[in-house]
């Protein structure tokens, strides 16, 4: 998933002047929150190790894929990245992929039915890198890790999760809240299978 990132940070490095402040500001608007912010520290964190990406970002561009200079792309993604908040707000940040007539805090659309059907079928697919197919097998949602121990699951129609923990295993995702989301639809039977 991160060549398809990568492309679109392209893409909004080209559409905002003022990309990482106007992402932000979106984003908190999505997020109903005014209290998310970028952590400088896990930006740079990311960026100091992030050679893969660099890589990648290259290779797009080397095939006129990428428009932008990668040190800016990959800057921006990295931002994206470090982006700080709680569960809730994190929770409250996808909630378009669960509802349907979801609005943001000044009441606009954000993704059709068709596009929100397609973005939950990518995170079903890939959400997971290497372990989509068993989060899917096990928890039965749509579902995102990401680098900072969050995993967002949605069920279409009905609610999305949150769940944070720390520990990794052997493929890079997080053990306890993988555990914690098959327990949870497995009790609950709530999931879409």
């Amino acid at each position: 998933m991160n060549s398809g990132v990568t492309v679109i940070c392209d893409m909004l490095v080209s559409h905002y002047e003022n990309r990482k402040v106007d992402f932000l500001a979106a984003f908190r608007k999505l997020c109903k929150s005014s209290d998310i912010s970028y952590s400088e520290a896990v930006a740079k964190s990311e960026a100091s190790v992030g050679y893969r990406n660099k890589a990648l970002c290259n290779f797009i561009k080397s095939f006129g894929n990428i428009k932008n200079e990668p040190e800016e792309v990959l800057d921006f993604y990295f931002h994206m990245c470090s982006i700080e908040m709680s569960c809730q707000e994190l929770s409250q940040g996808f909630m378009y992929l669960a509802n349907p007539n979801f609005t943001t805090s000044t009441g606009d659309n954000v993704l059709n039915l068709s596009k929100t059907k397609r973005v939950n079928a990518i995170m079903q697919t890939c959400g997971f890198y290497d372990e989509s197919r068993e989060f899917s097998f096990r928890v039965g949602l749509p579902g995102k890790s990401g680098v900072g121990g969050g995993i967002v699951a949605v069920y279409p129609s009905k609610y999305c999760i949150v769940v944070w923990s720390s520990k990794l295993n052997e493929k890079g995702n997080y053990y306890r809240g993988m555990k914690f989301l098959e327990a949870f639809t497995t009790e609950t039977e709530e999931s879409i299978f």
